[in-house]
């Protein structure tokens, strides 16, 4: 008797130990499996292939980084900017801090919710140098759509 419980005790230990590990693993199999990335030469060439990429983003960009949730609002994306300004249709951001993106890249650097003074339509940017680093949160998302009657 005393075999079959140091069976059972080792059994649920092992597991247990299995089950710690697989999933965090299922969850960032799951979580990954809704996002899709996408690189372009310019702007224009985003703006073609993905109707969900900011019309605001000039044609001209360069070296286009975009990456998004297929099962939210959820979108970041990084371009070099021509001659380094931010497009007209943005506006300082009111007084407030912007939050962190909901998603994250290799290419997307953590705090750059720190640097935000902008906001393009419903994304926070972030300007350093020519390099524009913009995202949008799934609420901003969901308000944008609710304002344009979507």
């Amino acid at each position: 008797m005393r075999g079959v419980l140091i069976g059972v005790v080792g059994a649920v230990a092992v597991l247990g130990v299995a089950a710690a590990v697989a999933v965090p693993e299922a969850k960032e199999w799951y979580d990954g499996r809704h996002e899709q990335t996408s690189s372009y030469a310019t702007g224009k060439d985003a703006k073609e292939e993905r109707e969900s990429v900011p019309r605001w983003l000039p044609d001209d960009a360069a070296s286009v980084e975009y990456a998004m949730r297929t099962t939210g609002g959820e979108r970041i994306l990084k371009a070099t900017l021509h001659d380094g300004r931010l497009p007209a249709p943005c506006e300082a951001l009111d007084g407030g801090s912007a939050p962190d993106p909901e998603i994250s890249a290799s290419w997307f650097p953590s705090g750059t919710a720190s640097s935000a003074k902008d906001r393009c339509g419903s994304y926070y940017v972030a300007l350093k140098d020519h390099t524009l680093y913009a995202w949008q949160t799934n609420d901003d998302w969901v308000d944008e759509n609710r304002r344009s009657g979507q």
